[in-house]
């Protein structure tokens, strides 16, 4: 606390903010972005900027000083700690002291659930006037409403208050698939949404993209997938996405298959992934095996050549991609 002090004190308040951010909350869609801002700011500005993630729970104070230190030629460095709240008390002590001169050509990031454990790194760091971006879960539905707003203008379009409304009754909680329908909707519209358009465009039904058929298909829910294509197909999503969606599923599981069964937190950056996105691939691999998976690879890509035109009818082959992919698992 009295290194705090000291940094307010010396002045570097601004110094702390403008380097250095805590992404505060375990709504993931949100620290994923708060992340990743940070990152495309600095890749904007360097291309070959240097982008580090650590474990909190793994992290050791020389691997900070080795990372926080300037570079002898500048080049600027993304530290992302994961996990902020598992860190060690010497780790917290290392960083609230570089909070006292931290290097301008170094952004740190860290992520921190929020909540009791932890809080004295979380407290010292809004002390030192770190900037912090809440990611709280988002429980109501006006805050989900405030979301679904703020996707539509992030994507260039307004939505009346009646059609954020139906489209939160349409679709649901996730934030995942709100922030893929608001996007889709601006630009299926031309960026003013109606309710009409709402209905006209979701028909009451939350299953509307191709993510949500593979969803469906990789857990071998064939009704669930069959009736998410079908919608899928009536408001136009097209072919190609809906089969880029299947591949993309059966791929990451078989990628987080392969990586074995542990901390999302720490096997996840290194697939590239986030690890709500390995949370869900873990959850959705039970039931597959080597062999399965394998077929299921064979399955995504004799689609990709028909409904890309191999196939006469794209859609009857998606349909018969979803039904293959159930059999395969249950071969399993």
């Amino acid at each position: 606390m009295n290194v705090v002090a000291r940094c307010q004190d010396a002045g570097v308040s601004s110094a702390v903010a403008e380097t250095v951010r805590l992404v505060l909350g375990e709504e993931e869609l949100l620290c994923s972005r708060a992340v990743a801002e940070v990152r495309d700011r600095a890749r904007a500005a360097d291309p070959d900027c240097d982008v580090r993630e650590l474990i909190g729970g793994e992290v050791r104070p020389p691997d900070l000083y080795d990372l926080l230190s300037p570079s002898l030629f500048g080049e600027r460095r993304v530290v992302v700690l994961l996990a902020g709240q598992d860190v060690t008390k010497d780790v917290v002590e290392a960083i609230i002291a570089y909070l006292a001169d931290p290097a301008p050509e170094v952004a740190l990031v860290i992520v921190h659930a929020g909540g009791a454990k932890g809080k004295v790194l979380a407290d010292g760091l809004k002390s030192a006037g770190a900037e912090v971006v809440v990611c709280a879960k988002l429980t109501r539905a006006e805050e989900r409403l405030d979301f679904i707003r703020s996707e539509v203008r992030r994507s260039g379009g307004q939505i009346a208050p009646d059609a954020a409304a139906t489209l939160l009754d349409a679709v649901g909680s996730d934030l995942r698939e709100l922030a893929t329908v608001c996007a889709q909707l601006v630009n299926d519209t031309g960026g003013r949404i109606g309710a009409d358009d709402v209905t006209r465009y979701h028909r009451g039904r939350a299953e509307v993209t191709g993510y949500n058929v593979a969803d469906r298909a990789v857990i071998g829910d064939v009704p669930g997938a069959l009736e998410a294509l079908r919608w899928a197909m009536a408001i136009g999503v097209p072919h190609v996405l809906v089969a880029d969606a299947l591949a993309d599923g059966i791929r990451t599981i078989a990628r987080v298959m392969d990586a074995g069964r542990g901390n999302p937190y720490q096997l996840a950056p290194k697939l590239g992934m986030p690890p709500w996105k390995f949370k869900r691939a873990q959850s959705q691999s039970r039931g597959w095996t080597e062999p399965s998976i394998r077929a299921a690879l064979r399955i995504v890509a004799d689609l990709n050549g028909e409904v890309k035109g191999v196939a006469a009818n794209p859609e009857y082959a998606l349909e018969r991609a979803v039904l293959t992919l159930a059999a395969a698992r249950r071969a399993a």
